[in-house]
């Protein structure tokens, strides 16, 4: 009798838990990216997050690995993606004072 109550509760947890964690892993990553790509594509900037943040640490002069990149655009993706636009203009103020 139990089993015909804890057999649906534990489909329905088990359900549950493997769709937050599909979320959490996959689809909250994809959604972040693509939502900083159609940003970085509506001001019209033809460089990747991956790009701006290696040029912007290079300026700072600090030399980082891919994999230490590929770690902070992750965070910035899912925490902070301003930073990506703030990073663009001090890389775009730098190039403006070069060239000056």
């Amino acid at each position: 009798m139990a089993a015909i109550i804890i057999i649906p509760i534990l489909l329905v947890v088990l359900i549950a838990v493997s769709s937050y964690l599909v979320y959490a892993l996959l689809l909250r990553d994809f959604l972040s990216k693509r939502s900083i790509n159609q940003t970085l594509e509506k001001y019209n900037i033809k460089k990747t997050p991956f790009q701006i943040i290696k040029e912007y640490y290079q300026i700072k002069n600090e030399t980082l690995t891919d994999k230490q990149i590929q770690k902070i655009e992750k965070k910035y993706r899912q925490n902070e993606p301003e930073q990506f636009l703030t990073m663009y203009d001090v890389i775009r103020d730098n190039d403006k004072t070069r060239e000056q």
